[in-house]
Order: C-alpha cells, then sequence, then structure tokens
C-alpha cells in the first residue's frame, strides 16, 4: 500500500522531485495539474512521456509507447 505524499510544494516526495525536474529537462508538461497526471517511465527509470490528467489511461497516446 502506499500513503499519501506531496506531489508539488516544498515537502514534495523525492520521486515526484525526480520526475517534475526530468521533465523540465526533457522539455516535457509536468503533468501534475491536477489528480490523474501521468508519467511514463522505461524499464531504466528514464522518464520516457508526460500526459496531463485528462488523457484516458487506454488513449492511443500512451498506448502508441506500449505497443
Amino acid at each position: 500500500m502506499a500513503s499519501k505524499v506531496s506531489v508539488l510544494g516544498d515537502d514534495i516526495a523525492p520521486i515526484y522531485k525526480y520526475l517534475s525536474e526530468e521533465a523540465k529537462k526533457k522539455g516535457l508538461e509536468n503533468p501534475v495539474t491536477w489528480n490523474f497526471g501521468k508519467y511514463l517511465i522505461n524499464e531504466k527509470g528514464e522518464l520516457i512521456a508526460t500526459f496531463s490528467p485528462k488523457t484516458q489511461p487506454m488513449s492511443d497516446d500512451i498506448l502508441k509507447y506500449l505497443n
């Protein structure tokens, strides 16, 4: 089970800090604007893409990376 963590602000959880910094470096939009922002990470732990909360999990925008 996961516990509640901060995704923005001074007490941001380390994983979200890393992902936000990587998104910025790659010129990607930071999806943490509301609940259900999405990060796509490869098997090496590298950030591949970000998706807004409005992007559905089974959308073509996401599935193109998985197929």
